[in-house]
């Protein structure tokens, strides 16, 4: 667990380095400032788009063949597309590249796979509350590096750099992580019935759906927030290296939180953690409205990160305890899907909202929704499985 805890850090820190930066990366490209917003939000849903299809399909793959196989595709793959956004020249050049680092991810998903099938089921959302906090902790190295990078070198040196890092991770895996007993190729499941099952077991069905939400609320913002930096300094001068600084900042704050939602989870009940995650984290995006000073904008960002980070590693453990060991690779595929249509749909959104209205109001916009999921996981896994509880006492008394 440890080896791909680092293993997940480096192939988080290689994201982070790049890819928040790529709508600043735009104006070296000749795009001009009002379709900024617009060509920010295609060139990440680009990925997404490729990657929503795709994931089901290294999901199956993993399962016939073994995650480890999976982890490290994904972490050679990378590292080439990393290399070659450092050498394009064109938006519609980056965009391609995009969906291909779309068609050839996976690696953070198998990853966790096999983490979730090799813990203890005691140990189960301690285990993959400190995966995420690996995830989190690249989330604090890749911005702090990445900025300092494009600052000193421009931001083609990041890229590489980041390529760099994702071939470490997959080396890294290549040499010391054993998956154990791996399955027998068989006959590969088709992503038609991995659907159909998602649809039979409503539980699982309802968990994609949250994280559809959740990735498309993050993202609606997300590919705003370094042009949004930039205006709240008054000037692109240094906006790159204050991005990586706050960003960072999430980042700490998701190492310091996922754990502790992870063990609050197993003693509480995940639904109550999801819920409060859920609707606080709505709260603080639909806070910034009022934010109009870069520091204020860092503290609400950084009680955002304490929130947001708890929401994934939780309903990723709901999956694992609705979800057969048989069918654990695919599920994450499907999770991994969800988190990628989501992540899809909100850049593009996000920038449609941006050609018409301010971005304060799209933080007000992606809070509400938050919010509103945690109230509806409230009512659908809280106060039902409650209300369950109660009627099997009365019969059982």
């Amino acid at each position: 667990m440890w080896i791909l805890w680092a293993g997940v850090l480096l192939c988080s820190s290689s994201y982070t380095m790049a890819v928040p930066f790529l709508p600043l990366f735009l104006f070296e490209l000749g795009v001009e400032d009002e379709s900024v917003n617009l060509w920010a939000g295609v060139v990440h849903s680009s990925a997404f788009l490729v990657g929503a299809i795709m994931a089901p399909v290294w999901g199956s793959l993993a399962d016939k063949y073994g995650k480890r196989k999976m982890v490290i595709r994904a972490g050679l793959s990378l590292g080439l597309i990393y290399g070659l956004i450092a050498f394009v020249q064109t938006p519609w050049q980056l965009v391609v590249v995009r969906m291909l680092h779309g068609l050839v991810g996976g690696f953070v998903p198998a990853s966790m796979a096999i983490v979730a099938s090799i813990a203890p089921k005691e140990k189960m959302g301690w285990s993959l509350g400190m995966m995420q906090a690996g995830t989190m902790t690249g989330g604090i190295m890749g911005p702090l590096f990445g900025g300092l990078l494009a600052e000193g070198f421009g931001q083609r040196m990041s890229f590489l750099i980041a390529a760099i890092l994702i071939l470490l991770a997959a080396v890294a895996v290549i040499f010391w992580v054993k998956e154990g007993n791996t399955v027998m190729p068989g006959k590969r499941q088709k992503m038609i019935e991995d659907l159909k099952y998602a649809v039979k077991s409503r539980t699982l069905l309802h968990l994609l759906l949250l994280l559809l939400i959740f990735q498309m609320c993050i993202n609606m913002v997300q590919p705003l927030l370094t042009l949004h930096i930039a205006n709240l300094r008054g000037s692109l001068e240094g906006a790159v290296l204050s991005s990586g600084f706050i960003f960072a900042l999430i980042g700490v704050a998701g190492i310091v939180a996922s754990p502790v939602w992870g063990r609050a989870g197993e003693k509480k009940g995940y639904g109550i953690i999801l819920t409060c995650c859920l609707g606080i984290a709505g709260v603080m995006a639909a806070m910034q409205y009022f934010v109009y000073e870069l520091w204020l904008f860092t503290v609400v960002q950084f009680l955002f990160g304490l929130f947001m980070a708890g929401v994934a590693p939780t309903i990723n453990t709901l999956v694992v305890n609705n979800t057969s060991e048989e069918f654990r690779g695919r599920s994450f595929g499907l999770t991994a899907s969800a988190n990628q249509f989501g992540a899809m749909i909100g850049p593009l959104l996000g920038g449609l909202l941006g050609l018409y209205l301010n971005i304060h109001w799209i933080f007000v916009a992606t809070g509400v929704i938050m919010a509103a999921a945690g109230w509806w996981v409230w009512v659908r896994f809280v106060l039902r499985r409650s209300s369950n509880k109660r009627k099997s006492a009365t019969l059982q008394g």
